[in-house]
């Protein structure tokens, strides 16, 4: 099993100022232990006002790097792209000087993107510091969805990204193809936090803490990771 440090707020704001605390923390701790940071994120509604509080904080910017833990493969002008995301949300004001490694490259396809795009990751200050997890309704986080395509390739390579085809459903929406780190990815980092909001969500949480198929909720095998330092965040 991860190692578990459950946080259960009683409102968003508070999960917020959390958040974003522990984020300027432990970048601001890398960059004096280390000289650099490396930070993860996540797109989604749960970390933006983080991102965009961090954004304002007075760091060493130029000595961040910030990647995606998952991706579309769409266009960075894609009204789905979590790269415009992070870039209208952290990526502005006193943290627009940050590097920022991006998963979406020229690939036609995120399968024939793979190479390219694990040569970035694995060019990346490693572990990273910090990595910024969501968790959808049907037990998926990042993009490993149940039963995707490529998703028993992710569960148990060493490789850092797997390009993903997400079965089409309400939560993928009409945008299956997508590129997600992998177990091991997220495994490679010195503290990960999973952001969850809602009654519906800690269910399936508390759900994934139980034995079961991990192709069934792709959660429970970062739950289940040994080496795994896990913050679970909740709100209402």
């Amino acid at each position: 099993m991860a190692q578990l440090n459950e946080q259960f707020f009683d409102s968003k704001d508070a999960m917020t100022a959390q958040l974003a605390e522990l984020l300027s923390s432990t970048l601001s701790d890398a960059i004096t232990t280390d000289g650099r940071a490396t930070m993860l994120v996540s797109g989604g509604s749960s970390p933006a006002p983080a991102y965009r509080h961090l954004s304002n904080l007075p760091l060493a910017w130029d000595k961040v790097t910030v990647a995606m833990v998952d991706e579309r493969w769409v266009d960075a002008e894609h009204e789905k792209s979590n790269e415009a995301f992070i870039n209208s949300t952290l990526l502005q004001n006193e943290a627009s000087g940050a590097e920022f490694v991006t998963m979406k490259n020229a690939a036609a396809t995120a399968q024939a993107g793979q190479d390219e795009c694990e040569s970035a990751y694995a060019a990346l200050k490693a572990p990273f510091d910090i990595t910024i997890l969501g968790m959808g309704p049907d037990g998926h986080t990042a993009s490993l969805f149940p039963h995707a395509q490529g998703l028993e390739q992710a569960l148990q390579t060493s490789e850092l990204v797997c390009a993903i085809n997400a079965k089409q459903s309400e939560v993928t929406g009409s945008i299956t193809e997508r590129m997600s780190l992998t177990l091991a990815g997220i495994a490679n980092t010195k503290h990960a936090v999973l952001l969850i909001s809602g009654e519906a969500k800690r269910a399936v949480y508390e759900e994934a803490k139980q034995p079961g198929s991990e192709l069934d909720i792709p959660l429970r095998a970062v739950l289940n990771h040994p080496e795994l330092t896990l913050s679970v965040f909740w709100c209402p």
